[in-house]
């Protein structure tokens, strides 16, 4: 799996809970963080030579755990890995939202990027293309995950501000459109005025994980031993942020450069 930084450990607890004997190579790109504010092409050549790399370790299948990543590269990829090979983000999350909303009316967190891409829009409409769908902006959101500010003044006012245009639209299902929002979830649910279902797409992919390793036969019988962190920042911060996201995790962290390290084999 692999994130701009912390956030993507999201999924790594979605899977472990569902698939405990499940072994996680995970990136964190966090000499590119935050994603959010940069031109989709630079992203979609991070999400390249990031998923080459992971690919090369070997490993059963490569989760794009970024969801700007995965609206802007996934096609692409999962056309040279295989769809059963390379899953994102979007697609999942959309899935569930549609499922889950009576009013037919998602409002969609997400970064600047994804939100420019437009990728959850297309999803959700592929799904029913009477939905409405309200995407909003939320560059401070990261940020304050980053730095541990998850259910501060600060997380609450910001969650204030960008629900308020959901709210507006009579929305009744909220997608955590970046893997750092579930880290958020106090401070949302704290911030919204009227009841509201938060989608993280996390369970959804860990769910369609769970299917095609079922499917081809792959699942692990034994238990794998401790995943594998890797990230491209400090280690020594890396590894100290990983115990809020992964309560009892002892893995170790490596610091590595995509496309000049090897990825540590699984």
């Amino acid at each position: 799996m692999f994130d701009s930084g912390v956030g993507g450990l999201t999924v790594v607890s979605a899977l472990a809970q569902r698939w405990p004997k499940e072994r996680v190579l995970y990136l964190g790109d966090q000499g590119h963080v935050p994603y959010g504010g940069r031109p989709l092409d630079e992203i979609r050549s991070f999400a390249r030579g990031i998923t080459a790399m992971l690919a090369a370790a070997p490993v059963k299948a490569v989760v794009m755990a970024c969801n700007i990543s995965s609206a802007t590269a996934w096609p692409e990829l999962a056309a040279v890995y295989g769809p059963t090979r390379i899953f994102g983000m979007v697609r999942p999350g959309a899935r569930r939202a549609e499922e889950a909303s009576r009013a037919r009316r998602v409002g969609v967190l997400a970064t600047a990027g994804t939100v420019a891409s437009g990728a959850y829009t297309a999803a959700l409409r592929d799904r029913d293309p009477d939905l409405t769908v309200v995407e909003v902006p939320c560059p401070k959101l990261v940020p304050l995950v980053e730095a541990g500010e998850t259910n501060s003044d600060d997380a609450v006012a910001a969650a204030t501000e960008y629900l308020a245009p959901i709210e507006a639209a009579g929305c009744d299902v909220v997608v955590l459109g970046c893997t750092h929002y579930p880290y958020l979830l106090d401070a949302l649910n704290t911030a919204a005025r009227e009841p509201v279902i938060f989608i993280d797409p996390a369970e959804a992919v860990a769910d369609d994980i769970g299917e095609a390793l079922s499917a081809a036969g792959m699942f692990a019988q034994q238990p794998a031993g401790p995943h594998r962190l890797m990230t491209t920042g400090d280690p020594s911060v890396f590894a100290h942020q990983v115990p809020r996201f992964l309560p009892g995790d002892r893995s170790p962290v490596h610091g590595v450069r995509w496309g000049r390290s090897p990825a540590p084999k699984c």
